[in-house]
């Protein structure tokens, strides 16, 4: 029996087959779970309904969550479908690509304001619309990126300032719906090479060194983001809230990042 048999898991953020939240989608159908997905825009259809029939989900929904009556509708079909939700995954995020090239003190206040719209504000827009219909003992998550939220990723700008809002707001959510039983957790991946991932100049550099500073010396798969995603979402858990979970061979830990080079004699 799967960790999350009779859970209903709802997936907002899928994009195509090597976004985060696929690897969260694979992770829970395999552990049992009833599931349902959303997806940002008519041109990502095509890409995600196909996905949505390999893992058998009979409930794929749009949702523009820039707008609260298309969210509230969401959470109303949802809520008709499903009844009762368990799980709810927030893997969204969006910053302009001007925003992420040039430097940031360059930000435009439109380019600030979507990236915390749609990154931060989509998480506790979705958390309230659902709240209705969460049971006691619910897990609500979203996908952050730690080492450029507390520290300086360079070219992440003004994600990594809408990555440092979003976890807050998971503490926030956390103390708020703490007393329902109601669960509120951050997941901090490594980079992985995801569509987002393209927009951030400089990505394949920092990729490539990551596997060389990072404790472990081993990238991250959407794979492994999807097991910590079983765990934040089962019963493992169920005393765990408000917290950032690093999952990223332990690069968050370093301080001075030193490459070990073997000498070899002359």
């Amino acid at each position: 029996m799967g960790l999350l048999e009779g859970k209903n898991a709802l997936i907002f953020g899928l994009a195509n087959e090597r976004s985060i939240a696929w690897g969260i989608t694979q992770a829970f159908k395999r552990e049992g779970a009833n599931l349902g997905i959303s997806y940002a825009g008519e041109m990502l259809e095509k890409r995600v309904r196909p996905l949505a029939e390999q893992v058998g989900c009979q409930w794929v929904e749009e949702c523009d969550v820039t707008k609260d009556d298309q969210i509230k509708l969401v959470a109303e079909k949802a809520a008709k479908h499903f009844g009762k939700i368990d799980v709810l995954v927030h893997s969204i995020a969006f910053a302009g690509k001007d925003e992420l090239s040039r430097p940031f003190h360059e930000t435009s206040r439109e380019g600030f304001r979507n990236a915390l719209d749609i990154s931060v504000y989509s998480f506790v827009a979705l958390t309230h619309a659902f709240l209705p219909c969460l049971n006691p003992g619910a897990s609500v998550m979203c996908l952050t990126y730690g080492s450029g939220a507390v520290k300086v990723a360079p070219h992440y700008n003004v994600m990594g300032v809408a990555k440092a809002a979003l976890e807050s707001a998971t503490r926030y959510l956390a103390y708020d719906l703490g007393p329902q039983k109601i669960r509120v957790n951050s997941i901090s991946a490594g980079p992985i090479r995801t569509l987002a991932a393209a927009g951030v100049a400089g990505f394949r550099d920092m990729y490539k060194h990551f596997a060389d500073a990072a404790p472990l010396r081993e990238n991250v798969t959407i794979e492994d983001v999807g097991d910590t995603a079983v765990f934040l979402a089962s019963d493992l858990s169920k005393r765990v809230t408000g917290e950032i979970q690093y999952i990223d061979s332990g690069f968050n830990i370093m301080g001075v990042q030193i490459g070990d080079k073997e000498e070899k004699a002359g």
